[in-house]
């Protein structure tokens, strides 16, 4: 059996998507978490796991991968059942889009390295946060449009894919920032994912770190 463990954080949105995704595979894994306002992630034992100083990371049967999307993808194609991308090749492109539009565009400007780099640069907590909010509610509408034709209780129909995944923890983080997420579209959404067992058990408070 694959011996997994998740280096991660509660309310790191990155970590959510890939309990999520390993929720959804039904997958079990041991836990090593980091408190990254108190810059854990950059300790000498982490940083010899992943050099980037970022969570998530997977370890798996001791090599270790980084970046949530790649390790989503990993995931599924190690373990395909269920897909979290459609076999069409153009609507595998269209649910790649949508969420790298998220994890590329809307979530980068929370990470937190950014934010203290803007404080550094003498922008004050309101101004901080002010400018992430508007770049959350710009992307959130965007995405809310790529999806607005779109049927079914999900972000690309009937089946979860690597959208759900990763939209659901960038709401999350949106409204920690106060930013509306008041989209209809992605609300039904949001509704039919936090009703399946996966998203549930993925949810920040749920953790053993969380605070």
């Amino acid at each position: 059996m694959t011996d997994m463990i998740l280096h991660g954080f509660w309310r790191s949105s990155a970590s959510w998507r890939v309990r999520i995704a390993m929720g959804l595979k039904g997958l079990t894994w041991s836990d090593r978490t980091y408190r990254l306002r108190a810059g854990e992630q950059r300790s000498d034992a982490y940083m010899a796991i992943n050099p980037q100083g970022l969570v998530p990371a997977l370890e798996v049967d001791g090599t270790v991968l980084t970046q949530s999307m790649a390790i989503c993808e990993y995931l599924d194609e190690c373990y395909p059942d269920p897909p979290l991308l459609p076999a069409d090749p153009l609507m595998r492109a269209t649910v790649r889009g949508f969420a790298q539009a998220v994890a590329c565009d809307i979530h980068p400007v929370q990470n937190l390295k950014i934010l203290r780099m803007l404080a550094a640069r003498g922008l004050d907590e309101d101004a901080v946060q002010a400018w992430a909010r508007e770049v959350i509610e710009t992307g959130l509408e965007a995405c809310s449009r790529l999806i607005a034709d779109r049927e079914g209780p999900y972000c690309f129909g009937d089946q979860v894919t690597l959208a759900d995944i990763v939209l659901i923890p960038q709401l999350g983080n949106a409204r920690r920032f106060g930013a509306r997420t008041d989209f209809p579209r992605i609300e039904a959404v949001e509704a039919a994912c936090n009703a399946l067992p996966a998203f549930a058990a993925a949810r920040p408070d749920r953790q053993p770190d969380a605070e």
